[in-house]
């Protein structure tokens, strides 16, 4: 199994189960591993730093370098960050379980957008529903 595939599993059992603000460090990870698998795939080792105080960040910058078409999922990133931190900082809030769901959708849609752009490069350089990369395919 890939990388990726191993990825989408995990997203996919998180995403039909009930998440909850333990699973914010995993998710996070995740979206760690699905940055590596992009900036792996373009022939670069992956960074071990940090910007802004994570390391999803350095990988988003890291993986915009050769594809500025990359930064499409720049604000699903810092997304993933934000609800991160809200689970950690709050994790006994009552909507904690919500926003688990909501980060957990936010890694899921991080991992179709990197899994689409190993396969389609343009995808992204209008937006993930550009009609001109759609009619490509038509």
């Amino acid at each position: 199994m890939s990388a990726l595939a191993g990825i989408e599993t995990r997203l996919t059992a998180l995403l039909e189960g009930h998440p909850t603000a333990a699973d914010a460090p995993e998710l996070l990870g995740l979206g760690e591993q699905i940055l590596e698998q992009w900036v792996s795939a373009q022939g670069h080792t992956p960074t071990q730093t940090q910007r802004e105080g994570f390391r999803l960040i350095a990988l988003h910058r890291q993986g915009t370098e050769d594809e500025p078409s990359f930064n499409a999922c720049r604000e699903t990133c810092r997304e993933l960050v934000y609800h991160y931190n809200l689970l950690i900082l709050e994790p006994d809030r009552p909507e904690s379980g919500a926003r688990a769901q909501m980060m957990t959708r936010i890694a899921n849609h991080l991992y179709l957008f990197v899994a689409g752009k190993m396969q389609v490069r343009q995808l992204g350089e209008f937006c993930c529903a550009s009609r001109p990369l759609r009619a490509q395919g038509e």
